[in-house]
């Protein structure tokens, strides 16, 4: 029985250093994303700007009128 208490206590040993080790690479900035921002600009033209859509409605209006 005492074997399973030392695994128990090891793995939360394990757990709480794999979370500190987290905490500070994402403090530190290892996943920010540096690759995105200076590509974004090549895909402008993917990107579909959404309108008013009353705007549409009225121009449509106007045209059966």
């Amino acid at each position: 029985m005492s074997v399973i208490y030392l695994l128990i206590t090891i793995s939360i040993v394990v757990a709480i250093a794999f979370l500190v080790a987290f905490i500070k690479a994402v403090k530190s900035g290892q996943y920010d994303d540096d690759y995105t921002p200076s590509v974004r600009m090549l895909f402008d033209d993917e990107v579909v700007k959404k309108e008013n859509p009353n705007k549409l409605i009225q121009t449509e209006k106007q045209k059966s009128i």
